[in-house]
């Protein structure tokens, strides 16, 4: 969540039988324009108010080139400070997509006394989503159903990423997301002046291009309505700062460490 103007050639996507998974299925957005590096770890501070209250980590873990596309796999972890007396929140989320950030697989778990869990599989041949619902606490499964898949949609998290990798170019996307069971949308503008951000992890201003939009439904951490972000102004695209309206009010985002092979924020030069 900066865009180079290189644009990579589509390849015609076909399985063993020559049936084509996406024929009839509305395409969304467009190729990115960043890269997604393996073994990325950038870990963020949530604040309220001017307070800590949590940290989100992301990790992309894996990319598998199969004969059908490039399938990457990330996973976020969100968690509170242990002891606030507003918020107890831990969370994890895992999500597979393809070369365009549209999901092959999502998975949300969220941890409490009764641990349960969301599991959405996009089968684009059939043309349908798999969905599973249950308590891993209890061992138990309350939704074991189907819906049908009659577009590409993103999932909560490949969301971000699909943002991310379309930043720094002058763009608007109002592109469907699968939650909560059911079709939603949101709308992401992207911009391409850049722009200084100061975070406390760098003593330097940091070289960003930003985006904003809205959602129309309650996603991961409880995001919901307007949001706005600045992302490195370079290939990485890698998130710096946001802000957005969440369950319990207005937060922002924060870029406080991160590993990354050959990567450090980008210096604006004035």
């Amino acid at each position: 969540m900066k865009k180079l103007f290189v644009i990579f050639a589509i390849v015609s996507i076909t399985i063993a039988n020559n049936v084509n998974p996406l024929k009839d299925i509305p395409h969304y957005g467009d190729l990115p324009y960043r890269k997604i590096d393996v073994g990325e770890e950038i870990t963020y501070v949530v604040k309220y108010l001017f307070i800590s209250i949590g940290e989100i980590k992301l990790k992309v873990t894996k990319r598998e080139i199969t004969n059908t596309d490039t399938i990457y796999s990330a996973i976020a972890y969100i968690d509170s400070y242990e002891g606030l007396p507003f918020v107890n929140l831990h969370q994890i989320y895992e999500t597979r997509f393809n070369s365009r950030q549209f999901p092959v697989f999502f998975r949300g778990t969220i941890i409490d006394k009764d641990t349960t869990f969301t599991e959405y599989t996009f089968n684009y041949k059939s043309k349908n989503i798999h969905i599973l619902k249950g308590s891993r606490t209890k061992n138990e499964i309350w939704t074991d159903s189907t819906a049908h898949l009659d577009r590409e949609y993103l999932d909560g998290l490949s969301l971000f990423y699909y943002a991310r990798m379309r930043t720094g170019k002058k763009a608007t996307y109002n592109t469907p997301v699968f939650i909560n069971e059911k079709g939603e949308r949101t709308t992401i503008r992207c911009y391409d002046k850049p722009e200084a951000v100061e975070i406390d992890a760098v003593d330097y201003k940091i070289n960003c291009v930003y985006l904003d939009g809205e959602t129309e439904f309650k996603g991961i951490f409880g995001l919901t309505g307007y949001f706005e972000g600045w992302f490195s102004n370079d290939d990485h695209a890698v998130p710096i700062y946001a802000k957005m309206s969440v369950i319990i009010g207005n937060i922002t985002v924060e870029l406080k460490e991160w590993k990354k092979k050959n990567w450090s924020p980008p210096k604006f030069q004035n």
